[in-house]
């Protein structure tokens, strides 16, 4: 019974999947090449002729199973990522500027981990834009793996986009957020449902422009709509739509006591 189940969970034809270890050593690759400071100023970043090279041996598996045009594909991704680069700038001055801890823009593209998760999106949201599958799913769990911050490559997440700390975030696959938009650890932006038949539905919130939302807010829905300006406390459950410039918080009860000393 066992081996029966194995074999029903096993592909038909591992040929139509590209090699996982070759789709993660490309983001790398790529990221360093946008950002070569990534790994250190005296870092030679690898050229976009042999990154596009590479990508396009990479993702002909995926395009001959799913019929798909594998060279002009590459080259409308390729085309795209001057494009790319100038969104992530603007990102990371974002952070930098609101970031008090922040040395500068190069300290965040160096070592901030909710820079390098929003990287990796905006490359994977633009292959699966485009309509590359499976590879761009893989360069989030990278970046998931990495930084603790799980992105969906088609959540659509305007520019000057924030994340602090970043550990424990979540963000599902029909989100939509807005501009200068600032999210911190633990937050999830998820769905009331996980039922399969409403995959092709909207299932995940919509975040208007300049939201706050503190660490450990949980926000659900495909009708919930949290209204710009609005600032969202830590640890509050929401399931509903909050109006713009709305303060949102979870009210609790602190006690504190004096200690008897016993001895």
């Amino acid at each position: 019974m066992v081996e029966k189940i194995i074999r029903m969970a096993s592909p038909v034809n591992s040929n139509e999947f590209p090699v996982k270890a070759d789709v993660i050593s490309f983001t790398q690759n790529l990221a360093i090449s946008l950002f070569p400071i990534i790994e250190g100023s005296k870092t030679t970043p690898p050229s976009y002729r042999k990154l596009k090279k590479k990508f396009k041996r990479i993702v002909k598996p995926v395009c001959k199973a799913h019929h798909l045009k594998n060279d002009e594909l590459v080259d409308s991704f390729f085309g795209k990522l001057t494009e790319i680069k100038e969104l992530l700038d603007v990102d990371a001055k974002f952070l930098a500027a609101n970031d008090p801890a922040a040395s500068g823009v190069d300290e965040v593209i160096m070592a901030y981990p909710g820079f390098y998760a929003i990287l990796v999106y905006r490359v994977a949201h633009c292959l699966a834009e485009i309509g590359i599958p499976i590879i761009p799913r893989i360069m989030s769990e990278q970046a998931h793996s990495h930084t603790g911050i799980d992105i969906h490559p088609k959540a659509q997440i305007e520019t000057e986009f924030f994340i602090d700390h970043g550990t424990g975030i979540v963000i599902g696959e029909t989100s939509i957020i807005g501009k200068r938009v600032k999210i911190y650890q633990g937050v999830t932006l998820g769905a009331l449902s996980v039922s399969k038949d409403k995959a092709s539905t909207k299932r995940h919130p919509t975040i208007e422009d300049d939201v706050i939302i503190y660490a450990g807010s949980t926000i659900l829905g495909g009708e919930t709509v949290i209204g710009h300006d609005s600032v969202i406390g830590g640890n509050v459950w929401l399931t509903e739509s909050v109006p713009a410039f709305s303060m949102v918080y979870h009210e609790s009860k602190v006690v504190i006591k004096e200690r008897k000393n016993n001895k």
